[in-house]
């Protein structure tokens, strides 16, 4: 299996399930719904476990354009490598963001509001401030590389080190999550926002563009820092 192939495969099972779990807790007529906050971290935790698992051998396992980007910044990753990855993980998103849709294709139209059927594919801000969600989403992906950097130099084998991985973005999710929903990976945000503009969902209203460059560019740069701090310290 090629490294895209690994990279477009990852991103559209992380999209399909972590998406997924935001649909079964949110959509009207769900027998997952209300299920909370507790799910849905929880949930998104194992969707980046298990390609981690399964892909991480093949390619790496990024699967977020910010991971891409700041591996290579320190020289971890090949740049020529940089625009196929990311290629990969954006089509995987919007595959993905697809399949949720279609896994749940009665309850677009049962629920009536369309935030909330925007909120299964993309992340929204509870409090709406651009310059505290931009740095929301920096925080929050620093601390996901930083975390994935020294994870990557721990004494693990591939099993422990997937769950390891699963377990920081749960942690993440739960500690720094809340204000912003906690993007941290472009793919993982513009790719579904990409598949919702798209897509004949029923009853849908608009993909919040206005809003959209915040969970690319905030992870991007927050990756970077991530990288660069660890790199600093060890």
């Amino acid at each position: 299996m090629s490294h895209f192939m690994a990279e477009f495969l990852g991103t559209m099972i992380l999209v399909w399930l972590g998406d997924g779990v935001v649909a079964s807790v949110s959509l009207n007529k769900c027998k997952g719904q209300n299920g909370g906050w507790i799910v849905v971290t929880a949930a998104w935790g194992i969707a980046v476990a298990i390609p981690v698992y399964i892909f991480g051998a093949i390619s790496g396992a990024h699967i977020n354009p910010a991971v891409t980007i700041a591996n290579a910044v320190i020289g971890n990753f090949a740049w020529s490598e940089v625009v196929p990855y990311i290629v990969a993980q954006m089509l995987g998103g919007i595959v993905g963001g697809a399949l949720v849709w279609l896994t749940y294709l009665p309850h677009w139209e049962a629920t009536e509001d369309k935030a909330t059927k925007l909120g299964v594919f993309c992340t929204a801000p509870a409090i709406r401030d651009s310059k505290a969600n931009f740095l929301c989403e920096i925080l929050g992906t620093a601390m996901l590389v930083f975390g994935l950097l020294g994870l990557g130099q721990a004494e693990m084998v591939a099993g422990i080190s997937a769950i390891a991985v699963g377990l920081l973005i749960f942690v993440i999710g739960l500690s720094l999550g809340s204000p912003t929903g906690y993007a941290i990976n472009p793919a993982r945000d513009l790719g579904p926002r990409i598949a919702h503009a798209i897509l004949p969902i029923a009853g849908k209203g608009d993909s919040d563009w206005g809003y959209a460059w915040i969970p690319v560019v905030g992870p991007v740069i927050g990756g970077i820092l991530g990288a660069l701090v660890f790199v600093a310290v060890f």
